[in-house]
């Protein structure tokens, strides 16, 4: 609702903090907490965060958009070096292995994001490909290694640590076999 147009400072200020509190509300109490506990909590009417998020997918939606767009801006600003490539890497894995019980309630629910972030998720995928070809420039990353097997091996390591249980997540471990496997040495 609120792309394409310019919102107000107040509604602007508004709906920040609405993204905010559902955040922290979604990782504290998960994605059961009432719409009208978020906005309580965020200290806005629901009338508020109806005009901004009319269901509870679309406050999800801009949740997990907010996020992407974090990162695709991060990674904007990171220098094409091996360095920067493997920071944001520990970066992802580790969000992504923090993040996994939100990541799967979403699922859990039938909320695909994938279709309302796909722009974003691709600027990510072309910020993380710019990041992986200075880094083979560099001579910091195997010449042998193509941006799809990248984006393969991160895929996998999500989905690893999306499927196991707390006990059995290390995603340090994984993250330094991955990173071992893409390094010249």
């Amino acid at each position: 609702m609120e792309e394409g147009r310019t919102l107000r400072a107040d509604a602007r200020r508004n709906r920040e903090r609405l993204l905010e509190t559902a955040k922290t509300a979604f990782a504290e109490d998960g994605l059961s907490v009432p719409l009208d506990e978020i906005a309580r909590r965020a200290g806005v009417g629901p009338g508020t965060l109806y005009r901004h998020f009319p269901t509870k997918e679309e406050l999800f939606e801009a949740v997990v958009h907010e996020r992407l767009r974090g990162l695709v801006d991060d990674a904007r600003a990171l220098p094409g070096t091996g360095t920067a490539l493997f920071g944001f890497i520990e970066r992802l894995v580790l969000d992504a292995a923090a993040k996994r019980d939100l990541v799967d309630a979403l699922a859990g629910a039938g909320v695909d994001v994938r279709t309302t972030v796909a722009a974003t998720a691709a600027e990510l995928r072309g910020e993380i490909g710019r990041l992986f070809r200075g880094a083979q420039e560099s001579g910091e990353v195997r010449a042998d290694i193509e941006i799809a097997d990248l984006m393969a091996l991160l895929s996998g390591l999500f989905f690893a640590l999306r499927s196991r249980t707390n006990a059995q997540a290390d995603p340090g471990r994984a993250l330094a076999v991955l990173c071992d496997g893409l390094r010249t040495h």
